[in-house]
């Protein structure tokens, strides 16, 4: 895809500094509110809309330009091109482009010096052959019941965007599948390092290891096989889990993660979940009864490496590694991996709307381990230096089922036609905001030198390379993650057998 680089007029865009003062003034509580959008009913389009053509970039408009007799005047619209720079003071023209609460906390996401690069407008990225082949193979047969279960899945994507009625009550939740079903691989294994920010006191907090995603169940490229890669006659859909490397408190820190075919039935089945405790020097089942998403244990963030106290998640209390008292070590952290899969039949979806927006679905620039230094903005959780692209997206929004936790509502900007998470939003049960965040990818199909699927195709994935999360409930700090050397292509049979079984957990520690 060719890349342009252009620079916007100066002179078109921003405004001088009277007037600078006066919009910014008026913008300074957010005044970038959200489109009034349609709720669940008759009066939605019978379909979700189609997004433009690939290749049509939108037009913006800047600040008003204030012209000598005539005050404050309409500033001329630009048109977005691809590869165009964008940096901090024309971020302005961008507003429209970007979801209200990212606007709202431009501060945090967005930085002075930042340069963002414009990319594909629309692009209609190519899909992995099989899959897109199960898709036709398997269309109409999907469906999900009154409570939000998917029933009759095999493989591919289950509801294709130009099947899902916009007057279908179950719009947002066939949505929601789309989004936990998306062609990810094989699944993908690398390195991480999540970052906790303070919100207001305290030291960043850096943790390092090895963490992996396999897809067992519902593969697309195993029609020989049932569409499976188990090893036996389990319904394990996928596992996952890792080992941290550092801080000391936290190293050999590890975990697995299994869930079953029956959990897409039932969304109260609970996950297998083990993990190898250093100071008990044993494995043993998670303190966490039931997980959304992906599992990460809840690590350490000080104390004695030796066998003392250890601070549990970064608080300055200390336990004793006791077999009694480590289950706080096994219970789930929460974030770390969040955005990457979910239970969709866990939550009560509604249907929000749809947007064109801006994203970081296709990132240029490397993080870590590659490039470890790399600069992430005054707030450490800024992406805007890097490759956005224009977007279409599908907003709903879901209320969780699970009595008790802090997340009530989570909103999610899918991308219409590759089903990935562009923004992830949570909100508690007076509707306060938690966490905003913002998903990172990048398509394989850009990478030099990525490894060709078995059999010569191209890989055409995804991979999520990172992401930024804002503590808006506490008005400051939150995390990242970086994983930018993740690779998804399909994993040995002796890997697999690894992956799938926690046997292995802490043997030669």
């Amino acid at each position: 895809m060719a890349r342009f680089r252009t620079q916007f007029p100066l002179a078109t865009i921003i405004p001088v500094a009277v007037a600078s003062l006066l919009v910014l003034s008026a913008l300074a509580c957010g005044t970038g509110s959200r489109p009034t959008l349609p709720t669940e009913g008759p009066d939605l389009a019978p379909r979700v809309s189609e997004p433009p053509p690939s290749g049509e970039c939108p037009s913006v408009v800047g600040a008003p330009l204030l012209e000598e007799g005539k005050g404050l005047v309409d500033a001329v619209p630009v048109m977005l091109e691809e590869g165009m720079a964008v940096e901090a003071d024309q971020l302005l023209m961008l507003r429209r482009l970007l979801p209200p609460v990212i606007w709202q906390h431009r501060e945090v996401f967005f930085y002075e010096g930042m340069r963002m690069e414009i990319g594909d407008c629309h692009a209609r990225y190519p899909v992995f052959g099989p899959y897109k082949t199960a898709t036709e193979l398997f269309r109409g047969e999907p469906r999900v019941d009154d409570d939000g279960n998917l029933q009759n899945y095999t493989a591919g994507l289950p509801f294709p965007p130009d099947d899902i009625d916009g007057r279908d009550p179950q719009s947002a939740v066939k949505w929601a599948w789309n989004l936990e079903q998306r062609y990810r691989g094989a699944g993908f294994r690398g390195s991480f390092r999540i970052t906790e920010l303070p919100a207001r006191t305290g030291g960043i907090l850096t943790y390092e290891g090895d963490l992996f995603f396999l897809q067992t169940g519902h593969r697309a490229d195993h029609p020989e096989s049932g569409y499976s890669t188990r090893d036996d006659d389990g319904d394990m859909v996928w596992a996952a889990g890792g080992e941290f490397a550092t801080p000391f408190d936290a190293r050999h820190l590890a975990w697995r993660q299994f869930r079953s075919e029956e959990s897409e039935e039932n969304w109260e089945e609970p996950d297998d979940i083990f993990v190898y405790v250093p100071a008990m020097r044993k494995q043993r089942r998670a303190g966490a009864g039931w997980v959304d998403g992906l599992y990460v244990p809840n690590y350490m963030g000080g104390g004695e490496g030796a066998g003392g106290g250890m601070a549990i998640g970064g608080a300055s209390g200390t336990i004793s590694p006791t077999a009694g008292l480590n289950i706080a070590i096994t219970e789930d952290k929460g974030h770390g991996l969040t955005g990457v899969t979910l239970r969709p039949n866990a939550y009560h979806w509604r249907y929000l709307g749809e947007q064109t927006v801006l994203a970081p679905l296709n990132t240029a620039y490397a993080g870590y381990p590659l490039d470890p230094k790399r600069n992430y903005g005054f707030s450490g959780l800024s992406v805007a230096s890097d490759r956005w692209d224009i977007r279409y997206a599908v907003i709903i929004e879901g209320a969780l089922k699970l009595p008790g936790s802090d997340v009530r509502t989570l909103e999610i900007w899918i991308d219409r036609q590759t089903q990935q998470p562009l923004y992830w939003v949570t909100r508690t049960g007076r509707r306060r905001l938690l966490d905003i965040g913002i998903l990172a990818h990048r398509f394989t199909g850009d990478v030099p030198a990525y490894p060709e699927w078995p059999g010569g195709f191209p890989a055409s994935i995804f991979e999520p390379v990172a992401s930024f999360y804002y503590n808006a409930l506490a008005g400051g700090g939150g995390w990242r993650r970086e994983s930018y050397d993740l690779r998804s292509t399909p994993f040995s049979t002796a890997e697999r057998r690894q992956m799938t079984s926690a046997d292995n957990l802490g043997k030669g520690r």
